[in-house]
């Protein structure tokens, strides 16, 4: 193996990392973003009030982006398997 394929390798496997965790990252961003201007409108100042709401919106964002999320992780495991021979020859 090259230092490159290593390289190649590694790079892939974060923008593999980055696209399965955006989803979830950014519906809880949302989510806590819009709870903190309902909190500040209302002047509610309890901290387990984004705690449902952010779960919720965790598990509507993987139910919705888990089949897409599924794809791109075995297709990528597939990739990688197919290309042992030529990263070792």
């Amino acid at each position: 193996m090259t230092p490159e394929s290593v390289l190649t390798i590694v790079t892939e496997s974060l923008t593999v990392t980055t696209m399965l965790a955006a989803p979830l990252l950014l519906s809880a961003l949302a989510t806590g973003v819009l709870v903190g201007v309902f909190q500040a409108a209302t002047q509610i100042n309890e901290q387990t009030l984004s705690f449902i709401p952010k779960l919720l919106a965790l598990v509507i964002a993987l139910i919705v982006s888990g089949p897409w999320m599924l794809q791109v992780i075995v297709n990528y495991t597939q990739t990688l398997f197919t290309n042992i021979p030529q990263m070792i020859g």
